[in-house]
């Protein structure tokens, strides 16, 4: 995937993003991220450097609270993003065109997603189905058997993906990592699940 900014274009843009007033570096890669939609989030080592590089230029000011600084933007910032403002413009309507395209690709990964998932339970099913068959025929005056052992398969699937999705969501949120897009991705395909399995029920 190609980058996201070009050279210098996010200085200009951590500026901007300081026009409103001060802020923290991780309200600063929060506000970019859910200005991409959450398609990109940038890493403290992305951000942190660029902010000491404007701060030497005297473009902003750190200001050190307790465990956190604050950025705020300067005269000097603020007469650079005058100056700039053709520049900036340029640069969101990019953006714009960048959110757009990660966006596609991101549903199309998801529409990949899904179809792997109904993949994948079309497979547990047959394969749950020939277990069934298997122990049915060694009991055949139990009708109920080959249900109840693909109903246990399912109940174990279905545990061991919870089990494992919350295990990753919660190391996520600890780093401050679980976006929109995830919450939107998990829904989409888990309703894709649901309505595929209960087609089967019927």
């Amino acid at each position: 995937m190609a980058p996201v900014f070009a050279h210098g274009q996010l200085r200009l843009y951590l500026l901007s993003l300081l026009e409103s007033g001060p802020k923290h570096g991780y309200e600063l890669m929060t506000a970019l991220s859910d200005r991409f939609g959450g398609t990109y989030r940038p890493s403290a080592g992305t951000i942190y450097p660029r902010l000491a590089r404007l701060e030497e230029e005297g473009l902003v000011v750190r200001v050190d609270e307790e465990r956190k600084s604050t950025y705020a933007l300067t005269d000097a910032g603020r007469a650079e993003l005058a100056a700039r403002s053709a520049d900036l413009a340029e640069l969101e309507e990019g953006i714009a065109e960048t959110v757009r395209d990660r966006a596609e690709a991101v549903r199309d990964d998801v529409r990949g997603s899904m179809r792997g998932l109904r993949a994948d339970l079309a497979a547990a099913a047959q394969q749950a189905r020939a277990t069934a068959v298997q122990h049915a025929a060694g009991k055949p005056d139990d009708p109920h058997l080959a249900s109840h052992v693909r109903r246990a398969d399912a109940e174990a699937m279905i545990g061991r993906f919870r089990d494992e999705l919350r295990a990753d969501l919660r190391r996520a949120d600890a780093q401050g990592k679980v976006e929109q897009l995830t919450v939107e991705t998990l829904r989409a395909v888990l309703d894709s699940a649901l309505s595929a399995v209960r087609q089967t029920l019927r």
